[in-house]
């Protein structure tokens, strides 16, 4: 049991692809059975009042549901309706709405002209912060260029002591003929208290 043919007859299942069933369905190219070989089918016959009593109840069925079906559609379009009706707002609440939105208009001119005398301020107090940013940094540079002014006079006042090769020999004679000393101890207040002696 569980063999078949093939490569491999102890690898394969009891059934496979290959193996044709029994038992089955007839495919469309079998011809019939013996046993039916010879048989024509006939349709079950008919009682012709008896058709006529069906049709006559079919056609009064399809009448009921379609009149049912306008019924029920017109209720629903009448309830649609009645519903819209109800949604549109009446004269008072046209007059109402009309009213607030005239105040709305209003309050909105209002806000607005606020608004613009406000941006207005704003702007005139940023050209006056601007303007007096500007004088500041103004004065600022007068001072700067003053200032510098001053130590280039004093620059030039100095400069008039300053050695050079010229009067190098002058400056070193003046020196030697002018000793100074500055090998001295001061107090608190600034007062030399001891001084060496030069040599």
């Amino acid at each position: 049991p569980g063999l078949c043919p093939g490569p491999f007859p102890g690898l394969c299942p009891a059934w496979s692809p290959r193996a044709v069933p029994a038992r089955g369905r007839k495919t469309r190219h079998d011809p019939p059975a013996k046993s039916k070989a010879g048989r024509v089918k006939m349709p079950p016959p008919v009682d012709p009042e008896e058709l006529l009593v069906v049709l006559e109840r079919y056609r009064q069925h399809r009448l009921v549901l379609s009149a049912l079906r306008a019924e029920f559609r017109a209720e629903v379009l009448q309830k649609k309706q009645e519903e819209r009706l109800a949604a549109e707002p009446s004269v008072e609440e046209l007059e109402e709405h009309r009213r607030l939105m005239a105040w709305n208009d209003e309050e909105n001119a209002r806000q607005r002209a606020r608004r613009e005398e406000r941006f207005r301020k704003e702007e005139e107090e940023q050209k006056r912060r601007k303007f007096e940013i500007a004088e500041k940094r103004a004065r600022k540079m007068e001072a700067f260029l003053e200032e510098k002014e001053k130590e280039v006079l004093q620059l030039q006042e100095e400069a008039k002591n300053f050695i050079t090769p010229e009067n190098l020999e002058a400056r070193i004679e003046e020196c030697l003929d002018n000793p100074r000393n500055y090998n001295f101890a001061i107090d608190k207040d600034g007062r030399i208290v001891k001084r060496t002696v030069l040599s």
